[in-house]
């Protein structure tokens, strides 16, 4: 089937990069949230990233102005039951998720595709909880969502080749490349990515080295862009934690067992950027290493 409009629900980091994304390759866009601020930020956000976009010659001002017309926002759920396909890039919980899935049910179109951005939940399992198993996949963007070239696609044990298809076809309107993954917790990017990042969290608390160092280490020794204490706090030390526990919980060996110190810093509330501590110090000119 040929995918018009997009719904997206959730208007935070990654649902305002995908509502972004969609709407430059031609998509209109639905974007919803339960905060009309948290929406009023995504549109403002959208606009500066595009005029960023535009002012390096990225895209045009007309594609730019051409992607902003494309994109409405609601505060009300079942409105994005009207849209092909619907991409729930809200909080990294399960409970939530199946909330948000269940509230959309009653207002689907017969045709219309659910996916989850969730970076680690069963997608089987997400699915089971619909009318629709067969239409269903996990959509998992990389942030930031323009400028990371990759999609994770999911299938779920009942996901149809036709919907396979359909996605993959959405990927490549974006200019992106897909991986498919198998629904496995965590899939392929956060399976090898986080335990390298909970290793890092166990090098500092058991004192080889400072953050700085650690950081250090891996981009000059491993010519990594980014050291993964850096990385942890620009991805959110919470979703950090939480797919450690999904990678734990769902292949129970101890190898991913979540560092005590990545815990402890989520308890005291110093989840990174976001909000302004992790394991950098953000709230001065220059990021000061916590440890």
């Amino acid at each position: 089937m040929e995918i018009q409009s997009i719904g997206v629900v959730g208007a935070g980091q990654m649902g305002n990069g995908i509502a972004h994304v969609m709407a430059l390759a031609g998509y209109d866009v639905l974007l919803n949230d339960i905060s009309s601020e948290a929406l009023e930020n995504a549109v403002s956000l959208i606009e500066r990233n595009l005029a960023r976009q535009a002012s390096r010659g990225k895209i045009s001002d007309d594609e730019m102005r051409a992607a902003m017309g494309r994109i409405k926002t609601t505060l009300d759920l079942p409105d994005l039951g009207k849209t092909d396909l619907v991409v729930e890039a809200a909080t990294e919980r399960e409970e939530t998720k199946h909330k948000i899935f269940a509230a959309l049910l009653p207002h689907l179109q017969p045709h219309t595709i659910l996916t989850s951005n969730t970076s680690s939940i069963s997608i089987t399992r997400l699915a089971s909880g619909t009318d629709r198993p067969e239409k269903f996949m996990g959509f998992h963007f990389m942030n930031p969502v323009p400028v990371m070239q990759l999609v994770e696609l999911i299938r779920g044990i009942a996901t149809d080749q036709e919907t396979y298809k359909t996605c993959l076809g959405v990927v490549e309107r974006l200019g992106k490349t897909a991986a498919s993954a198998e629904d496995f917790p965590a899939f392929i990017v956060n399976r090898i990515l986080m335990p390298m990042i909970n290793e890092a969290v166990y090098t500092l608390y058991e004192g080889v080295g400072n953050v700085n160092s650690i950081d250090q280490s891996m981009k000059l020794g491993a010519n990594h862009p980014m050291g993964p204490l850096e990385l942890a706090d620009f991805i959110g030390l919470d979703t950090c934690l939480a797919i450690m526990n999904v990678l734990h919980d769902g292949l129970a060996d101890t190898k991913y067992r979540p560092c005590p110190l990545l815990t402890k810093y989520v308890e005291a509330g110093w989840l990174g950027r976001k909000t302004g501590r992790g394991f950098y110090d953000y709230r001065g000119e220059v990021p000061v290493p916590t440890r």
